[in-house]
């Protein structure tokens, strides 16, 4: 599939998703959209493999059958689904039985029937609980089939439902749909249900451009970015990772075996349920990413608590797009934790640096942090100026990035991208003030290709220039305070044109000369004609 058919193959779901969703709210119709996307993939993947795996003894489609052949299948030979089944498990790790694929559900709301609900409520029980637990545990807790928002009674909802899979599934028809065509399609519906999410956006997505610059610096090598990308990276975290597009963009940079194991963590339960259906949607096997629910500030994942320093979690690339300035309460017990007590505690009304802490605590020595944060990061005082302060001083800070205004979906402030290395060659920090690079939407700006490229060329060969970039010194930082505001340091203001004192003082001169003579020829006319001279 071509990108323009991926792009319209995108359009034509949003436009239906637009058009169902009626009055319901964009955020909960997004869940039943995606999810029914979701079961369209597993039962396209599942039946691919099925037929590999059944090779001459898969059932060829009949004229007229709407039904799955595998349907077929399962009924001629009963005695022998139990062994295909645990070599599907052991091949492509999940199993879906026929009656809850999606060729088999979206008959049912071709054919309006009233039984349509029910088998969606017990196919989606039977993939969260016995296709593979540790994959798809929970993973439709959130789609509530009984939800007053799709009917008042059963008949209802199950109309309701019956139109939307039938849309859908219309909608797909038009199109060659393979695995990387509804991965792409998914992450477009997240974008434009993210466009009409307002504040809660920014829960979920990170917008692409911005995806693309954090994911190229930590995909460079960390000592040397000049020398391109690196061969392989162990791991990756992203503590904050919403619906996983920033993990996805590392691991679309790298290439599918370009990476050990993916980590993400998400606190939100709806969001990790798109987190873990988005990486398998765009291919990411069960045993290649571990996506845990819990709260980052807390570290309530076990593998991040462990203490025995040989066996503690450490990542060779870190990316994050963490809640700008959340409030939290910190106890005093998370002063003596370990990633704090050297650094000390965010304030209460900033977590900002609770998070870049805790990302930072679990970076390899050669890793690579980029992270994304409000510009009050950069000069606020008190304990966030002496958490900056220390890590300046520690030479932990590599690069400052400012980004243009109105980016994201949830917010209009100007952001930054700070870049942070336990062990840098240079000595500087580079700034890069790309404020006013960018193009204007009619909602958001938008960071054109051009813009995207000027920044990692900037950052990756450490660059100079103008109005742009600039490397500075500690002794400069510490002169300003260890103030990070990066128009100290670039500004983007034009410069005033220089002035020439000697020519201008010359053109005077010659001026007053011009003038003076001037003067005397008008007097002597006024001297001839008796008349009083001019002084």
């Amino acid at each position: 599939m071509t990108d323009l058919e991926k792009q319209r193959l995108g359009k034509t779901l949003w436009g239906i998703a637009d058009q169902l969703r009626g009055a319901m709210n964009a955020d909960d119709f997004r869940d039943y959209m995606l999810a029914f996307l979701f079961l369209r993939y597993l039962s396209d993947n599942y039946e691919a493999a099925a037929k590999k795996e059944l090779g001459p003894d898969y059932p060829a489609p009949k004229p007229g059958d709407r039904l799955s052949p595998l349907s077929f299948w399962y009924a001629e030979n009963a005695a022998d689904v139990p062994e295909f089944e645990k070599q599907m498990r052991r091949k492509v790790h999940y199993v879906i039985e026929p009656q809850y694929l999606w060729g088999n559900i979206s008959e049912l709301a071709r054919t309006q029937h009233a039984e349509l609900l029910h088998t969606l409520q017990q196919g989606f029980d039977y993939i969260e609980n016995q296709s593979f637990a540790s994959t798809f545990k929970g993973l439709f807790s959130e789609i509530n089939l009984a939800s007053d928002k799709l009917g008042k009674t059963y008949a209802e909802r199950n109309a309701r439902l019956c139109k939307i899979i039938s849309e859908i599934a219309n909608g797909l028809t038009q199109f060659r749909t393979d695995s990387d065509a509804l991965g792409d399609a998914y992450e477009y519906l997240i974008g434009q249900f993210a466009a009409g999410s307002g504040k809660k956006a920014g829960e979920f997505y990170t917008p692409q451009p911005i995806s693309s610059i954090l994911s190229t610096i930590v995909t460079l090598d960390s000592q040397e970015p000049a020398t391109g990308q690196r061969s392989h990276l162990d791991s990756v975290l992203d503590f904050a990772c919403g619906s996983g597009s920033l993990l996805l963009n590392v691991r679309h940079r790298m290439g599918p075996h370009g990476i050990g194991k993916i980590h993400g963590q998400e606190k939100n339960i709806t969001t990790y349920n798109l987190a873990r259906m988005n990486m398998l949607l765009h291919g990411v096997k069960d045993s290649e990413f571990e996506i845990f629910h819990g709260d980052t500030l807390l570290n309530e994942w076990d593998m991040l608590r462990e203490t025995n320093p040989a066996r503690m979690p450490k990542f060779d690339a870190v990316v994050a797009n963490p809640p700008f300035s959340y409030r939290w309460e910190p106890s005093e017990a998370l002063g003596e934790d370990v990633r704090f007590k050297n650094y000390g505690l965010a304030p209460k009304s900033a977590a900002d640096f609770a998070f870049l802490l805790h990302g930072f605590h679990f970076l390899k020595q050669d890793g690579v942090m980029a992270i994304i944060l409000p510009h009050g990061v950069l000069f606020r005082g008190g304990a966030e100026a002496r958490i900056r302060s220390k890590l300046l001083k520690d030479g932990h800070i590599d690069t400052v990035i400012g980004l243009p205004a109105n980016l994201f979906f949830s917010t209009g402030i100007p952001v930054c991208i700070l870049v942070l290395k336990k062990c840098k060659k240079p000595d500087d920090v580079l700034f890069i003030n790309a404020a006013e690079h960018f193009e204007k939407g009619k909602r958001q700006n938008q960071l054109l290709p051009e813009h995207i490229d000027k920044i990692i060329a900037t950052y990756q060969h450490r660059k100079e220039e103008a109005r742009y970039s600039r490397r500075v010194g500690l002794a400069e930082i510490e002169k300003n305070d260890f103030n990070l505001n990066i128009s100290r340091y670039v500004s983007t203001a034009e410069a005033e044109e220089e002035i020439d004192l000697a020519a201008v003082h010359a053109e005077l001169v010659s001026l007053e000369q011009k003038r003076k003579a001037a003067l005397d020829k008008h007097n002597a006319f006024l001297k001839e004609l008796g008349l009083p001279m001019l002084p």
